[in-house]
């Protein structure tokens, strides 16, 4: 099965992993890095802001003239778009022609735009287009299902990380603190400070913290990438994870990257997070804010048996219960094959 890719190969792109497992599960895959175009195109000056606000840019007719050059090149069986705010409606059109199947997996919710990256009118326009939609929301698989009568597939997202790097965190002397990794925004600073304000001391890992919050209890920190990431998500006795607006019931990244590096994670009580973990064991999870301050302030007072006891579980989960990308790369490839059948 040949398969092309669109969407980036920036090293936070998830896209990446999904290329690296379906290439080792024998299909051929090529990767149109469609986002690495326009972000290159718009942040390499202020005219081209401008020019693109204001609607006289060219870059996504640019970027879809490259799009369907790749597609001729290449034939692929499936065409596979990550998100899609850079490839027109017409576009897609035009590749199902010749009987390429469209797939697509937006690793945001397309029907709340949060910020100016997390979607845009040609998200909208192009779902009746797809062959098949991955989702890692429940409630936007219903919404497709329902009122766009689409094909979809539950797609949750996943962790990569190999054996040496986790038993390389693993070593670490642990931090009896609470830690939160990743950027601000109005509601996760007011929740961070509320925390802070119940004597929880608190690091936080991030771009801007300074801006929205300063407090005696909160420890502004630089972002963290690479094998230093997933270090912090394993070192602190407790990672806080945040839903934002578009998965506010559903699940994250985090969601399986702290139980999968063995991290204790303390996270929002969502459908999704229930089925994936189960509550007091492998993960704990909160309603509200008093019963997250409440649950902090017991991890922390936790022995470090008992501590050690949740990390092993979380670990094991995620193992056993297949929430690595390898696993997820699997399940995509069964879906698509389901496509030619």
């Amino acid at each position: 099965m040949k398969i092309l890719i669109s969407g980036s190969d920036k090293v936070y792109a998830i896209e990446n992993f999904y290329k690296k497992y379906l290439d080792e599960f024998g299909a051929d895959v090529k990767l149109f890095t469609a986002q690495n175009f326009f972000y290159d195109y718009y942040n390499r000056s202020i005219i081209n802001k401008l020019k693109y606000r204001a609607g006289v840019s060219t870059i996504l007719r640019d970027i879809n003239d490259r799009f369907k050059k790749s597609i001729d090149e290449f034939e692929p069986d499936i065409i596979w778009i990550f998100k899609g705010m850079e490839i027109l409606p017409a576009s897609l059109q035009w590749a199902k022609a010749p009987g390429s199947k469209l797939v697509n997996y937006n690793p945001d919710n397309p029907f709340i735009f949060s910020g100016k990256g997390s979607g845009n009118r040609n998200i909208t326009k192009s779902i009746p287009l797809y062959d098949l939609h991955f989702t890692y929301n429940l409630e936007v698989k219903q919404k497709l299902q329902s009122e766009y009568k689409a094909v979809t597939a539950f797609l949750p997202f996943g962790f990569d990380l190999n054996q040496k790097l986790f038993e390389d965190c693993e070593r670490q002397e642990e931090l009896i603190r609470l830690c939160f990794a990743g950027n601000p925004d109005e509601q996760r600073a007011s929740f961070i400070k509320q925390l802070a304000d119940a004597g929880i001391i608190i690091d936080v890992y991030g771009h801007y913290w300074n801006r929205f919050i300063n407090h005696a209890n909160v420890n502004i920190c630089t972002p963290v990438y690479g094998d230093e990431f997933w270090k912090v998500l394993r070192r602190y006795r407790v990672q806080l994870n945040l839903m934002r607006i578009h998965n506010k019931h559903s699940h994250n990244m985090r969601t399986f990257e702290v139980p999968g590096v063995g991290g204790i994670m303390l996270a929002p009580d969502t459908v999704e997070h229930k089925l994936f973990f189960r509550d007091g064991k492998e993960a704990f999870l909160f309603s509200d804010i008093q019963g997250c301050i409440n649950l902090a302030k017991e991890i922390l007072s936790f022995a470090k048996t008992q501590a050690d006891e949740i990390r092993a579980n979380a670990r094991a989960r995620s193992i056993s219960s297949g929430y690595t990308y390898r696993d997820r790369a699997r399940e995509a490839l069964v879906e698509m094959n389901k496509l030619d059948a």
